[in-house]
């Protein structure tokens, strides 16, 4: 599987939580659709087809859709959080439920709603141990929807998903799920969680390019959402140029309105086929691995101070620390320098390991964390 990462020749790469590289074969996959393009132009088309029909059964895989059709491929995450957030049917006095520390696309879609006279109440998580709960506190007879993240981008704090997945099913209350810091690193079954809506991009652990993501609705709640623009892909019939009456299709390719982002599905395909065939539980345990042996190594490092829940449930691929002895912009410099890539996030620097991650590039990268450190 090294082959497949010539980056780990030219860095430390621990910054997946942000953009990931891609694998060799996306690579390959993105240059030979390139080259067909130079030299055949669009002739092999209807294979092109068939490679962005491979796209859909692998998401629908990923997350154990019930059907291919309740997948849909749109241009990023906000776009995606953008279809619910004004495809859904507002009333004034409405409210969303949501986390105040969320990445932006989780929450400037949320806020905006208030031209239409619904409320989003965030839940500050520094001031609840059970962060499910007070969600769950904080919905009453006028929430409508749950919106947060299956894993908070600044510390890797993972959800109890099922939990809150539950409670939304009593309580008539729908539940979306961005889902981009857990596809490709963590496990996630849409069913056994009860998401109505999933999200997520393809730039961060999926490995693959930004411009492409997955926009998951399950069948029960497809109609509910009303559609926001229109185009001659989102038809049924499809290939019915002439036809003069819309019909809107049946499945969720009704929110992609127009042409496919062909060179972004020979990315994803490429990527998704490095990922499962892998297999996305051996991929779950090396990235709790690593998760796990960067925790210990910075826990003894002398002044040192971990943002991320250690909590076995609480884990996810991303750790989060700061240090008494340097800010976490000047700390972050440092390690760039040192060719070690994270990103400064939530207060301290975040480190982001993959399943392929040498073990021995973790050991590199706390032992510089320690030597700059103790130099300061």
């Amino acid at each position: 599987m090294s082959n497949q990462f010539p980056v780990c020749s030219n860095l430390i790469h621990l910054n997946h939580a942000a953009v990931g590289p891609w694998p060799q074969a996306t690579a390959e996959a993105v240059c030979a659709f390139a080259r067909e393009n130079v030299e055949f132009g669009s002739l092999h088309y209807l294979r092109w087809l068939e490679r962005e029909k491979q796209l859909r059964q692998q998401l629908a895989e990923l997350i154990n859709a019930a059907s291919v059709d309740e997948i849909a491929l749109v241009k990023n995450t906000s776009e995606g959080l953008s279809f619910v957030a004004y495809g859904l049917p507002w009333q004034p006095g409405d409210n969303v439920v949501g986390i105040q520390q969320e990445f932006p696309s989780n929450r400037f879609v949320w806020d905006s709603l208030a031209s239409k006279g619904v409320q989003f109440r965030q839940l500050d998580l520094d001031s609840s141990r059970d962060p499910e709960q007070a969600l769950m506190a904080l919905c009453d007879n006028n929430t409508r929807l749950i919106s947060i993240s299956a894993v908070q981008y600044h510390n890797g704090l993972r959800m109890d998903l099922p939990r809150i997945g539950r409670f939304c099913r009593e309580q008539n209350i729908l539940f979306c799920v961005d889902a981009i810091q857990q596809l490709g690193a963590l496990q996630f079954d849409v069913q056994h969680i009860g998401a109505d809506f999933v999200i997520a991009d393809g730039h961060k652990w999926l490995l693959s390019g930004e411009g492409l993501g997955l926009f998951y609705v399950r069948n029960a709640v497809m109609d509910r959402l009303q559609i926001l623009q229109y185009g001659w892909h989102m038809a049924k019939p499809l290939a019915d140029y002439s036809a003069h009456s819309f019909e809107l299709a049946s499945s969720a390719r009704r929110f992609e309105c127009g042409s496919p982002n062909m060179l972004g599905i020979h990315a994803m395909q490429a990527s998704l086929g490095v990922l499962l065939s892998t297999g996305l539980d051996l991929i779950e345990r090396q990235v709790l691995e690593n998760t796990r042996f960067l925790l210990q190594g910075l826990s003894a490092i002398a002044g040192v101070e971990v943002l991320t829940d250690s909590t076995a449930q609480r884990l996810s691929g991303i750790v989060t620390f700061n240090s008494e002895q340097l800010s976490a912009d000047k700390l972050y410099q440092r390690l760039s320098v040192e060719n070690i890539l994270c990103a400064p996030r939530g207060g301290g620097v975040r480190l982001s390991p993959h399943f392929y991650t040498p073990r021995t590039q973790l050991e590199q990268a706390l032992a510089v964390i320690e030597r700059v450190l103790k130099n300061g």
